[in-house]
């Protein structure tokens, strides 16, 4: 298992040199937050802290799955996936050296946005332990998702219309600006089996200190479920993928 990490760890910093740590995406992925807190700072100075909990949790979704969501797709297309299958790697090691990248580019861009929300719109942290575990967790979950976006597809246009088709409705079902208790019954049960709603409810509880759907550890049990079924789904297509 050991050596597996350690792979895994190479395969990661590769794809942080080769893709994340670029200027563009860099850019964009600084920008997103800062755009997003900014507009709704300036739209209502005193509600920012109703809807910080899920401004970083869309943060690190669309962090997160920018360029996990095409990776795969990507290095087929220029043979560089080819020459990590001839390697001496288990696809869940390659799968995993693939998570570790975006998680890490996600967990990055979540704490800048969270340093913004801490010092510049003055909110405090309520449970620091319990944040850092569900970012961390919710990091993973969502690199895990576009990872799977990427291996089920066969051209980078389908994996980004894949991943849009899932984000954007994450983004209105799982509380980032409207409260779940709030929806219809028929949404409600939707947003439950999205793993957004775990993450902002985790957020706003470690943040604010407030009631939430779930307890906050509940919240983080769940992401962690989301984690590996996401992970062992990814495998499964991939494997699928490459006997074809």
């Amino acid at each position: 298992m050991r050596l597996d990490w350690r792979r895994a760890y190479y395969i990661a910093r590769k794809d942080l040199q080769a893709y994340y740590l670029k200027p563009p995406l860099i850019s964009w992925g600084l920008m997103l937050p800062l755009v997003f807190l900014l507009a709704f700072y300036l739209r209502n100075p005193e509600g920012i802290s109703e809807v910080s909990p899920g401004l970083l949790g869309m943060t690190i979704l669309f962090s997160t799955t920018s360029m996990a969501a095409i990776v795969i797709t990507f290095e087929k297309r220029i043979d560089a996936l080819e020459r990590l299958l001839l390697a001496p790697l288990s696809l869940r090691t390659i799968l995993l050296g693939k998570g570790l990248g975006a998680a890490f580019f996600g967990l990055a861009m979540g704490l800048i946005a969270l340093i913004f929300i801490i010092f510049i719109f003055g909110l405090s942290v309520s449970y620091p332990f319990s944040l850092f575990v569900s970012l961390v967790l919710s990091c993973f979950t969502f690199s895990f998702l576009g990872i799977l976006i990427s291996v089920g597809v066969r051209e980078v246009f389908e994996a980004m219309t894949l991943a849009n088709f899932f984000r954007f409705p994450m983004i209105f079902l799982c509380g980032v600006f409207i409260p779940l208790a709030s929806m219809p019954l028929s949404l409600q049960i939707v947003g439950y089996f999205l793993p957004l709603t775990y993450a902002v409810d985790a957020f706003r509880q470690s943040l604010l200190s407030a009631g939430g759907l779930l307890n906050r550890w509940l919240d983080i049990l769940i992401l962690a479920g989301f984690c590996l079924f996401l992970f062992s789904a990814a495998v499964a297509v991939f494997k699928k993928r490459t006997q074809e």
